[in-house]
């Protein structure tokens, strides 16, 4: 069963574009990572006035998407990008899980 799940992140100030450049070349062994994971639809928009970063994605199989962050490639890139973002000691992004309170299809 699908799952949606939404979080946010935190910017450091002035890294937005840097942020969107490191995306715009996602490495091709990230994205395969992902998708093969079971991962769809994944979006993140930030709001320019807190640097805040706000994701969404699909998630097809939670047993996958909760192994991500034991991948060396996951660990290589949280490595590349904890000097833009707010991380965690493993250099995992900071991020709080959202609630979903409404859809409409």
């Amino acid at each position: 069963m699908e799952k949606r799940i939404a979080f946010k992140m935190y910017l450091n100030k002035g890294k937005k574009s840097e942020y969107i450049k490191r995306h715009d070349e996602l490495w091709p062994e990230l994205n395969s990572l992902l998708k093969a994971s079971g991962i769809s639809e994944y979006y993140i928009f930030i709001d320019g006035n807190t640097n805040e970063l706000f994701g969404t994605l699909v998630v097809a199989d939670q047993i996958k998407f909760e192994e991500l962050p034991d991948q060396p490639i996951m660990k290589k890139w949280w490595e590349y990008m904890k000097d833009i973002m707010k991380t965690n000691p493993d250099n995992s992004p900071f991020s709080t899980s959202l609630e979903q309170v409404f859809y409409l299809s």
